[in-house]
């Protein structure tokens, strides 16, 4: 064997070693096993989605990933922790969380670092207002004050719409959706833009939520997912396959409806968002498609 076929071959193992030690290390079932536990990203203040009640979280993605990580991870201990925006994947890919289940939309940028599981949400993106404003329409915020949170696609719609129609609004960004909110209720901001989920639950947990509303077109149509570590395809399998099931049972849209359409804790408010026709279709053809993909379809 020649000198160089020595150097070819050493680099090739080098680079099967390399590409099986990042298999490994994006492995999220042997590596839960393994510890004994799964570390599992949830949101404070994306209710009904995922939102922190006292000391825990609760929500329809917390529940669903709890219920799905028993079953795919039996007797592996299941904890929480809450990360934001800015840093839910940064947080997830360097296995700080092995799964986020809060309120993330799945887009193409973020495919090239993530990946997602098949879509369990669909939302549209609108305003919240104050109900004494007499704001009604997206027209009638130009020259107004607008708050989005940073580290969400809020910030780049936002900045589109300005672009596009040359409002003069002012966009300021608040670091999560309690901040946004409370800049809303305090009157700094005359709108909160974000998910209309997002929106409808902390409107029902406002100390008066006769006081606010939610209006304007659609910004946008987003998937919401669970969000994986990117190339971990046994982890997806296995997420996605659970997750067929609980769409082609009917379990997923009981859960669904237990979070968007009765009352829900602290305050026992419904959020009163009906299963939208696009979400099941999502439910009845399984797919992760990216938001782009529903842009393109309108």
């Amino acid at each position: 064997m020649t000198n160089r076929s020595l150097v070819v071959g050493a680099m090739l193992a080098l680079a099967f070693a390399s590409a099986g030690a990042q298999e490994n290390a994006n492995d999220t079932l042997a590596k839960a096993k393994a510890a004994g536990t799964i570390t599992m990203g949830v949101r404070e203040a994306s209710p009904p989605l995922s939102y922190s009640l006292g000391t825990r979280y609760v929500g329809y993605h917390v529940e669903l990933c709890e219920q799905m990580l028993s079953k795919l991870l039996p007797g592996v201990a299941i904890r929480q922790m809450a990360v934001t925006s800015q840093n839910r994947l940064p947080l997830l890919q360097n296995g700080t969380v092995d799964i986020e289940c809060g309120s993330t939309t799945n887009n193409a940028a973020r495919q090239q670092q993530a990946a997602f599981a098949n879509t369990t949400y669909i939302t549209e993106a609108r305003f919240a207002v104050r109900t004494a404003s007499g704001i009604a329409s997206v027209e009638q915020l130009k020259g107004k004050t607008v708050v989005t949170t940073t580290g969400t696609t809020l910030v780049q719609r936002l900045r589109k719409l300005e672009q596009d129609r040359n409002f003069g609004i002012t966009v300021i960004l608040a670091k999560d959706h309690a901040e946004s909110f409370l800049l809303l209720e305090s009157g700094r901001a005359d709108a909160f833009a974000m998910d209309d989920n997002t929106l409808a639950g902390n409107i029902a947990n406002a100390r008066n939520p006769a006081d606010f509303r939610i209006v304007g077109k659609p910004l946008g149509i987003e998937p919401i997912a669970i969000m994986l570590r990117k190339d971990d395809r046994a982890f997806k399998s296995a997420v996605d396959g659970y997750l067929a099931g609980a769409m082609s049972s009917g379990a997923l849209e009981t859960l669904y409806a237990r979070w968007f359409m009765a009352p829900i804790p602290p305050k026992n408010a419904v959020i009163n968002i009906p299963l939208s026709e696009s979400l099941k279709a999502a439910f009845l053809s399984p797919n992760d498609r990216p938001a782009e993909a529903y842009e393109d379809s309108r």
